[in-house]
């Protein structure tokens, strides 16, 4: 009898394709995905054209069209288009944050909107000294950051504002102000900046300074007026510390301080080089020769130096001081009246003999 063998029925091929199918298919979506995600987040789109970097500021108060705006205008998005995407994504578009920003050459969009999202900001050196009144300061400052410099003065004029945070007047308020260099965020406010020097005061102002201070029965502002005068006294160093103890000696002496300085300064003449008696007239409590005593507050932004040649005074008996007569711009100390008007007579001769050869010369360009 024949046997009858019964084969294995065929697989079908239909599953397998299938599988490949829409294997393949999640492939290209996965690639398409992946290519979209690296095109949009992680690819290059900051073209600086040949800088390595550039610096953009966004204004308090902006939105997210400003920041378009803004980076239109610079002309360095590859493509914008990837840029708006990822900024709404990532939750930029109502999260617009002030300052000044770093951006660099091939940026992607995500290091960028995470940057811009985050206020991660460059902060800005600001840096001032030489300043006699708190107009000039705001000006200096207001041209390095955001602020307004009517702004800053309201706030440096407002007597309700400095007595209330500061416990001072409004002509004491300029000793809080150390000449210096410090990093701030370009859009800080006027407040925020004026309590960062105040950060700054009291620093500087240590235990040890503090200490000093008090064993010359003298405040922080009084010694930081004493320092403005001597600033604005001399332009040489190793003269503040004998000059400061001048001032120290007349004060416990009950003395007029008759510092030329204040004079200038009631006066509002800062081109005045020599004082006459007229100039002395003048009714201000800032006139030193009328008025006993120190002036209400410092004649200019006191150097951490100077101050610091006040609190280390050179003990002595001088009481007078005049400018030398080789116009070195250094001065000879007197203990007594008759040996100052030697010296300010010598000065006196010298300084008259130099305007004549002066106007002799001046003539003979002329002529």
């Amino acid at each position: 009898m024949n046997s009858i063998q019964i084969g294995k029925p065929k697989r079908s091929k239909a599953p397998k394709r299938i599988f490949f199918f829409i294997f393949s298919l999640f492939l290209i979506v996965g690639i398409s995905i992946g290519y979209l995600l690296y095109r949009n987040v992680f690819k290059p789109n900051i073209d600086l054209h040949n800088l390595d970097y550039i610096i953009i500021y966004i204004p308090t108060g902006s939105d997210y069209a400003d920041v378009k705006e803004i980076l239109t205008k610079e002309d360095i998005l590859v493509n914008p288009a990837s840029f708006e995407w990822v900024a709404k994504r990532k939750g930029y578009t109502d999260n617009v944050k002030a300052g000044r920003y770093k951006i660099t050459d091939s940026m992607n969009n995500n290091k960028l909107i995470n940057m811009l999202r985050a206020g991660h900001q460059l902060p800005v050196q600001v840096t001032f000294n030489n300043i006699r009144k708190l107009g000039k300061l705001a000006a200096v400052v207001s041209a390095k950051l955001e602020l307004d410099s009517a702004d800053l003065m309201k706030l440096f004029t407002n007597e309700e504002y400095i007595k209330t945070h500061f416990e001072m007047t409004k002509e004491e308020f300029p000793a809080i102000f150390l000449p210096n260099t410090y990093e701030v965020y370009w859009n800080i406010s006027d407040t925020a900046f004026v309590e960062r020097m105040y950060y700054e005061y009291q620093k500087f102002w240590n235990s040890e300074r503090l200490e000093k201070a008090e064993e010359m029965e003298l405040s922080p502002i009084k010694v930081t007026t004493i320092a403005s005068i001597i600033q604005e006294e001399t332009n040489q160093a190793d003269e503040l510390p004998i000059m400061a103890g001048v001032y120290i000696n007349r004060i416990n002496k009950d003395m007029l301080l008759q510092a030329c300085p204040t004079i200038r300064y009631a006066l509002n003449d800062f081109s005045i080089t020599r004082v006459l008696n007229r100039h002395t007239e003048i009714n201000s409590p800032y006139n030193t020769y009328k008025n006993k005593g120190l002036p209400p507050g410092p004649i200019c932004l006191a150097n951490p130096q100077s101050i610091d040649a006040v609190l280390n005074y050179e003990k002595h008996d001088y009481l007078f001081f005049c400018a030398k007569d080789d116009f070195s711009g250094y001065h000879v100390f007197s203990k007594t009246y008759a040996e100052h008007e030697r010296a300010a007579a010598k000065y006196k001769q010298a300084y008259v003999l130099w305007e004549r050869e002066k106007k002799a010369k001046e003539n003979n360009t002329i002529n």
